[in-house]
């Protein structure tokens, strides 16, 4: 089939990952986000399973992320993984595609590149828990990683607070000049320092590293701690120490997530915390719950990512697109 430059109701509109850049921003993202977590405490929008295998193949890690948004009538999946060899190829380590489905009659009704969408998405995640649970005189950002990922968190996380510095660690230092150089775009100073000293000078804290041992411990933290775990979406893998969530007040995205694939796993396998005890951040922004109630409280996000996030997004880029005239439809 040809591309159809009519656009007739009738075919699938695509939104190729090079047009993302010039549709979503991330204050487009970051609504976006904000009003998925408040559907989804209002249990009118939720995900279904994830699935996440190994497939035996380029060591790759390939999954699918799917819901359904009763409001807006998102329906659909995010369908990808992380290939660890791109980079030599040229090519982003997480690769994904978002496919929506009309909802009326499940008909495919769009596909849409999934790449800086993710990218787009995790930042805006952690930036909504920092809008509503870190200290309002948060002055210190503390970057743990600085992976692809890491310089959309600093863009997003400094739209929320007055930060006055940036303070990174990172596995292999020589990958630091990442979190240096965004944070000078930003127009703040940048220190390399040890996880104890980003612990002392942090009063926001943002980790995301595909880590499988614990980085930042329990005594790195000190109180009135803003943290956003935003690496931990797969079985076994952990950025900090569990001892830290019975110390914190735990939020998330979504508490099944959560205990299962998130931050949260380990601590809820060694009985140091309860399901029960993990509050949706959705809750928060709804007015739910309070959210922090002292600067003297530790509070953490676990940030698993929901597929209801990344059809949020995509279904702002779809209808962007059509509105720029940068959409193409096929028949399909």
């Amino acid at each position: 089939m040809g591309l159809d430059t009519s656009m007739t109701d009738s075919a699938v509109t695509i939104v190729p990952e090079s047009e993302i850049a010039g549709l979503i921003t991330p204050e487009i993202a970051f609504d976006a986000v904000e009003a998925t977590f408040a559907a989804m405490s209002r249990r009118s929008a939720y995900n279904f399973p994830v699935i996440r295998e190994a497939i035996g193949h380029a060591d790759a890690l390939y999954g699918f992320k799917s819901g359904f948004d009763r409001e807006s009538l998102a329906l659909g999946l995010k369908s990808g993984g992380y290939w660890p060899g791109n980079d030599a190829k040229g090519l982003t380590n997480h690769q994904s595609t978002v496919i929506l489905f009309d909802a009326d009659t499940g008909k495919v009704k769009a596909l849409v590149g999934g790449n800086l969408l993710t990218a787009l998405r995790t930042a805006a995640a952690s930036a909504v828990s920092i809008k509503y649970l870190a200290r309002k005189d948060a002055k210190v950002l503390g970057m743990i990683g600085a992976g692809h990922q890491s310089a959309f968190q600093m863009r997003a996380a400094v739209a929320q607070r007055d930060f006055e510095k940036v303070v990174g660690w990172n596995y292999h230092p020589e990958m630091l000049s990442r979190l240096e150089a965004t944070a000078a775009e930003l127009g703040l100073p940048f220190e390399a320092v040890t996880l104890a000293e980003l612990g002392a000078q942090s009063d926001v804290i943002i980790s995301i590293t595909s880590s499988f041992a614990p980085s930042l411990l329990d005594d790195h933290v000190k109180p009135g701690t803003h943290i956003a775990c935003m690496g931990t979406d797969t079985k076994g893998k952990q950025e900090v120490e569990a001892s830290l969530l019975t110390r914190a007040i735990v939020f998330t995205d979504e508490i099944a997530q959560s205990i299962t694939i998130g931050e949260a796993q380990h601590a809820i396998a060694e009985g140091s915390l309860r399901e029960d005890q993990i509050i949706e951040i959705g809750a928060v922004i709804n007015g739910d719950h309070p959210g922090r109630s002292s600067d003297d409280q530790i509070t953490l996000f676990d940030g698993t990512g929901v597929g209801l996030q990344d059809l949020a997004v995509a279904s702002a880029a779809v209808d962007l697109a059509k509105a720029k005239g940068v959409a193409s439809k096929v028949d399909f």
